[in-house]
């Protein structure tokens, strides 16, 4: 056993269920790795140039872990956190570890530590915890393990047993790395995913010179509703051809639309020639969103709804660090009227497929699970952000079950920049969707027999069987 890990931490107390859980994890504890949705580099996969050091791999790019540094008062800078400006900040590695490993306390109970506690043990064989005491130490097995080529991205991929893995783009993306990668000859499978946030929402940063640009890329007419929709559709093709299956949307809210061609019209010459109102930038939006899904219905590509995040909620660290630094909060958000319009248009066509994440848990029973119990198109993903977590999964499960089952969920993803957390995440979604099952077996709503069908499904199968894998 080792030190930092507990092996049957997550498992339930009681001692026969804990036993049982322990059983069908080990039916599912050693599958390949499907990550049908994420935000890793693609340009490490395609360059497979060595981390530069501990605190780039596992401080700098994760926000979960400079958040909770920064809320108790440690600057970003100190971080090495880059500034929008190009401003001075922390640039030596072994100081930004050993704030971050000062600090380590701070993660108590939360799932950031089982993740990083698994990375270190796991992936580099430490077995004292992270502290103030062991900071070099840490800092030096990893700086050391860093230089050998068995610890560069493509390596680490396949030592994770990643089967398949999707990063994200926007749609002005070129997608030079995706080609690179395919050039190269690597085994390794890795896939895009159609991201058009900074095409579609008109309060986006440079929203109209992305659409623009977006005409120029695609060679269509983006200063018309006909010829912006058909760029869109060039684009997806373009990503289709490198390998993406999935769209993905990162919007305020889940609010569609149905509007008539001749007001899509009038809204998007509105939009386009700004400055525009925000009751009609999410107007404008909650159509796209229509669009997309009318899209997702010719083409195949699955769609993933990911709303309800009031982002950059700070403006300062916005101003002086850009998007993605921690002050993206969560906010209620309604599904049932919001969704109705774009499934009056498509909630019944064959073969769609639409994915639905939330940030406020409190729709799970209420809307979520009831829309997807009846809409065929209708997928729940997984526990998302803030709540993948052990206690966000299980709570999960418990909402969500009784109304939508197992088959109307999809699995699990990790959605994350943090490579080197990636088999950390899926071992914890494994552990507590395998003590869900075994609490059903032991009080009686579920065989042995099928607990044992269901445990692959939720580790692997279902995941690669929604993202069309």
């Amino acid at each position: 056993m080792s030190a930092l890990l507990n092996e049957d931490r997550l498992f339930p107390i009681d001692p026969a269920t804990r036993t049982l859980a322990r059983e069908l994890f080990g039916l599912v504890r050693d599958l390949p790795i499907i990550s049908p949705h994420g935000h890793t580099d693609p340009a490490w996969y395609a360059r497979n140039e060595r981390f530069p050091d501990p605190a780039q791999l596992i401080v700098v790019p994760d926000h979960y872990v400079f958040r909770m540094l920064f809320s108790q008062g440690v600057r970003l800078e100190d971080l090495g956190v880059p500034r929008a400006d190009g401003g001075a900040v922390e640039a030596d590695g072994r100081a930004i570890w050993h704030r971050f490993a000062e600090n380590y306390h701070l993660f108590r109970g939360t799932p950031s530590r089982i993740w990083l506690d698994h990375t270190f043990s796991e992936l580099f064989g430490l077995e004292t915890r992270l502290s103030a005491t062991t900071a070099d130490q840490y800092y030096d097995r990893i700086a050391e393990r860093l230089e050998h080529d068995d610890y560069r991205p493509r390596a680490l991929y396949e030592r994770f047993n990643i089967e398949v893995i999707a990063t994200t783009e926007g749609a002005l993306d070129p997608l030079d790395h995706h080609r690179e990668i395919a050039a190269s000859g690597w085994k390794g499978r890795v896939v895009t995913t159609y991201r058009p946030d900074s095409v579609i929402d008109p309060e986006f940063d440079g929203f109209r010179d992305n659409v623009v640009a977006l005409g120029a890329l695609t060679g269509c007419d983006t200063a018309t509703w006909d010829g912006y929709l058909e760029a869109h559709r060039v684009r997806r093709a373009v990503f289709r051809d490198h390998g993406a299956t999935a769209t993905d949307h990162g919007h305020p809210s889940a609010d569609t639309a149905n509007l008539s061609k001749s007001e899509c019209e009038a809204l998007f010459a509105k939009v386009a020639a700004g400055p525009v109102s925000a009751a009609d930038a999410n107007l404008f939006r909650a159509q796209m969103l229509t669009e997309m899904a009318r899209m997702s219905v010719e083409d195949g590509m699955v769609m993933q709804i990911h709303p309800g995040s009031w982002r950059n909620h700070s403006a300062p660290i916005y101003q002086r660090f850009g998007r993605d630094k921690g002050f993206d909060i969560p906010r209620r958000t309604d599904y049932v009227g919001a969704l109705k319009p774009m499934l009056d248009v498509v909630g019944l066509e064959p073969g769609l497929t639409i994915i639905l994440f939330t940030l406020d848990e409190t729709a799970y029973s209420r809307e979520l699970a009831p829309l997807a119990g009846a809409y065929p198109c209708l997928k729940l993903g997984p526990p998302w952000w803030f709540f993948d977590s052990a206690a966000g999964m299980r709570r999960f499960r418990q909402a969500a079950t009784e109304t939508a089952g197992f088959y109307n969920t999809v699995g699990f993803n990790d959605d994350t920049r943090a490579f080197a957390s990636i088999p950390a995440r899926h071992d914890v979604a494994r552990r507590i969707d395998c003590s869900f099952l075994a609490e059903l077996v032991r009080g009686g709503e579920l065989g042995e027999e099928e607990a044992a069908e269901l445990a692959p499904l939720l580790a692997y199968g279902l995941a690669k069987q929604a993202y069309r894998l």
